[in-house]
């Protein structure tokens, strides 16, 4: 395959410009109706020969097979919306009478041409489903048969350049070569001389200096002028760059090819010249194109006169010394391909074509290594210069090249030299193909990095819009980019395999059978159902979380349900809402609700054993929302863990402690173990005051005193009104107990400490004394002596306890 085709097929896969082949139609189809039968497409297939000696006309005729399998789809899908309109036609006409029963006659013989036309055209979709059939099956045929002689052609050994029968053969073979490589220059020679000698002289020379200056300084005009755009319209980051790499990348190609072919297409016009000088022309503008492409990338990814826009991280010393490197790849690559090109235009013996292998082999070997020697050379540096570090796989790759440059030389010495081309050729266009589609990974990673991350602009955006985190936009991003990379890297496989005996056609039409799905078990993977069930996925719990947050924000609010309700609601509505979205998507997937019933029953074994507790807390999540035991915002106890209700998860609650730590507690735990909930049928809170005081203590004015304080406090609720009552007399003091409400239970040990500042200082101004502990001194025990008596005791009065305070 010429390089220009691989930069066909590349152009095809990489870019995805297109999806369709290069390749012309046959003039019998190009003659066909625009909208043949059945019956003109079965006898377009019968006339195609079925057996090929030659991967062109294996490819001539593949183009012609798909050309009627393309218009027998276009029939079936055409015939197919004309016969649903027929069948809902005669449902609304009914059934047939029953035997016996009468009908309007009218309606009886618009049955009768209704029902006869839509077995006619029933009739003609299956015949052709059936031709699309036997077209693919033809088509496979031929693929079979095309790689056969691709894989003949390979393994053919000739005569070794070592030998002299390699040389006598190319001597005995010159002088017809030379004639008809001279014809054909005669013929272009010829065409040119009308073309300028003629009365279109003028209109030639200036196509040829618009072509000129249209590829020259067209695109050097153009390459300033996109990064200046890029400066103005892009802002500062890694897209503006891979972005701006893209684009010169085609202003190249695109200028070139203009400039080619237009130039060309002048020619043409004045020339007069036969189909093949024609052919030669043509094969010359797609030559120029290739080489447009190929300086176009170098010169982008080095850009020695942008520094900061280089894309690879190459320094600017390495950069500037490796500028000529694209000219020198796309020169040796065009002179690598003319030979072959001119064989295939004159028809020229078996000894050209091995001739012109050995020839494209040591070519673009001798390139490889000259690149392999270039760079290993910049990599010692000047000294003081600071270069990264090579990766391990970098020296394993270069290692693995020069191997396969040693076999090259060595298949080329004992006779495989078409081998020895295909791999050389091979070896290039993998180079050129890798270095394409690393700016493509690195535009398809700024892309979604500069748009959906949490530090673009956009993904701001949607931070506040719906409400992300951070970390979830930026996760999002990360798994885009790698979606597309992946996607990417299927076409870069694509493109390698262009030179494997296929062309560009055939390696999308093999791409396309990927869009038809892949078997997995009793489950069809189909890419345009992965792609349905993602956007229902991410368009579903986009719709989720907007509800989720409208109910939360402006709906609940203006229900009588206490806060906590309405967060217990929120959440399990949102479970609901999550499991409806995963059951559209596994649906747009194409795995209905059957199986998805189906898979659980096979998994019930599994979530028995060993997946118990996780079914355990889930389930009890769901009493906790349903029932509403505990909600959100409520003050629980547990065993020894008292704290506040903040989330109620899938699996387990949080509690958010008096120290501000969070206890996650299972589900579990709140339906099999005694929970006290200080908040569930009452949320007020109680504070308890108990004051002991002295026996000869006015009762009645520190029951007003303490009671004026409890009222006078903002904490204290009116209703139910703080009391104080005189529990009784204990070891001599008088026990006053006060009882008063707060709003909350949390607010009950600010309350109780407010209070007994106010109650302690209003006792001292009134001058009430507290009781006061008294300390009861033993006294040691005497030796016993005739002249001394043991001191009697001093009875003390029992110790008086301090103001007990209880909550």
């Amino acid at each position: 395959m010429s390089w220009t085709s691989r930069l066909a097929a590349f152009l095809m896969a990489a870019l995805l410009l297109c999806g369709t082949a290069f390749a012309q139609q046959d003039p019998d189809l190009a003659a066909a109706p625009p909208a043949p039968t059945v019956a003109e497409l079965r006898a377009l297939l019968a006339k195609i020969d079925q057996s090929t000696d030659s991967a062109e006309d294996a490819r001539s005729r593949l183009t012609q097979i798909n050309a009627i399998g393309a218009q027998a789809d276009k029939f079936v899908a055409a015939r197919t919306g004309e016969l649903n309109d027929l069948n809902a036609r005669l449902g609304e006409l009914g059934n047939p009478p029953a035997a016996g029963a009468s009908e309007d006659p009218d309606i009886t013989r618009q049955r009768a041409r209704l029902t006869k036309e839509r077995n006619a055209l029933d009739a003609d979709i299956r015949l052709a489903k059936l031709l699309a059939i036997d077209v693919r099956q033809r088509g496979t045929d031929l693929l079979t048969q095309r790689r056969a002689v691709f894989e003949a052609q390979l393994t053919e050994r000739a005569a070794s350049p070592l030998t002299g029968e390699f040389w006598s053969d190319l001597q005995e073979a010159w002088p017809d070569d030379l004639d008809r490589l001279q014809a054909m220059a005669a013929g272009v020679q010829t065409g040119l001389a009308t073309a300028v000698g003629g009365e279109g002289r003028t209109l030639v020379i200036a196509a040829l200096i618009g072509a000129l200056l249209l590829a020259f300084a067209g695109v050097w005009a153009a390459e300033h002028g996109l990064t200046r755009l890029a400066v103005k319209l892009l802002p500062a980051g890694r897209l503006r760059r891979s972005l701006l790499v893209i684009a010169i990348v085609a202003a190249h190609v695109l200028l070139v090819a203009l400039a080619a072919h237009g130039f060309v297409y002048v020619l043409e016009q004045h020339a007069g010249w036969a189909p093949q000088a024609r052919k030669a022309m043509l094969s010359l503008a797609q030559a120029l194109v290739f080489m447009a492409f190929v300086i176009g990338l170098g010169r982008a990814l080095l850009a020695t006169g942008r520094p900061s826009w280089r894309l690879p991280p190459i320094p600017d010393a390495m950069a500037a010394r490796l500028a000529a490197l694209p000219w020198l790849v796309a020169l040796v690559a065009a002179l690598a391909w003319a030979p072959a090109e001119i064989n295939a235009l004159v028809d020229a013996s078996l000894s050209a074509v091995v001739a012109t292998h050995v020839l494209t082999a040591l070519l673009l070997t001798a390139l490889v290594g000259a690149v392999l020697y270039r760079l290993k050379a910049l990599r010692a540096g000047a000294p003081g210069e600071d270069l990264p570090e090579r990766p391990m796989w970098v020296g394993i790759l270069v290692a693995l090249i020069a191997i396969l440059m040693i076999a090259i030389w060595v298949l080329v010495a004992v006779g495989y030299v078409a081998l020895a081309s295909f791999l050389a050729s091979q070896l290039t266009w993998s180079g050129i193909v890798a270095t394409a589609f690393y700016v493509l990974f690195k535009f398809a990673d700024d892309v979604f990095m500069a748009t959906v991350s949490s530090r673009s602009g956009f993904g701001q955006r949607l931070q506040k819009s719906f409400g992300l985190a951070p970390q979830t936009l930026d996760q999002i991003a990360t798994v885009l980019s790698g979606l597309s990379r992946v996607a990417l890297f299927f076409y870069m496989l694509i493109a390698l395999a262009a030179p494997l005996g296929t062309s560009p056609g055939e390696v999308f039409q093999r791409s396309g059978k990927f869009g038809t799905g892949v078997k997995i078990g009793e489950f069809q993977l189909v890419p345009g159902a992965i792609l349905s069930a993602v956007a229902v996925l991410a368009v579903g719990f986009v719709m989720l979380r907007i509800f989720k947050r409208w109910l939360a924000a402006s709906y609940l609010p203006t229900t009588k349900f206490e806060p906590g309700m309405q967060s217990s609601i929120s959440t399990l509505l949102g479970y609901v809402g999550g499991i409806l979205v995963i059951a559209f998507s596994l649906s747009a997937l194409g795995i209905g609700v059957e199986r998805i019933a189906w898979v659980a029953s096979a998994l019930s074994v599994g979530i028995g054993f060993g997946l118990q507790a996780i079914v355990q807390n889930f389930i009890s999540g769901l009493i906790l929302l349903a029932e509403q035991p505990v909600k959100v915002g409520d003050w629980v106890v547990l065993g020894t863990a008292e704290g506040d209700v903040r989330r109620i998860n899938v699996r387990a609650t949080e509690i958010q402690l008096g120290d501000r730590s969070t206890l996650i507690v299972p589900n579990s735990e709140f339906i099999t173990k005694t929970v006290r909930n200080m908040t569930l049928a009452n949320a007020e809170g109680r504070v308890l005051i108990r004051l002991p005081m002295p026996l000869t203590t006015d009762a009645q004015k520190v029951r007003d005193l303490i009671l004026e304080a409890c009222k006078a406090h903002e904490g204290v609720l009116e209703t139910p009104a703080p009391s104080l009552t005189l529990e009784g007399i204990e070891n001599g003091l008088l026990i006053f107990q006060a009882i008063a409400y707060v709003a909350s239970p949390r607010l009950a040990g600010g309350v109780r400490s407010d209070l007994l500042f106010t109650i302690l200082d209003a006792l001292r101004q009134a001058d009430l004394p507290m009781a006061t502990p008294t300390l009861v001194m033993a006294a040691a025990p005497a030796a016993p002596s005739a002249l001394s008596t043991a001191p009697s005791p001093v009875p003390s009065s029992p110790a008086s306890p301090l103001p007990g305070v209880q909550g």
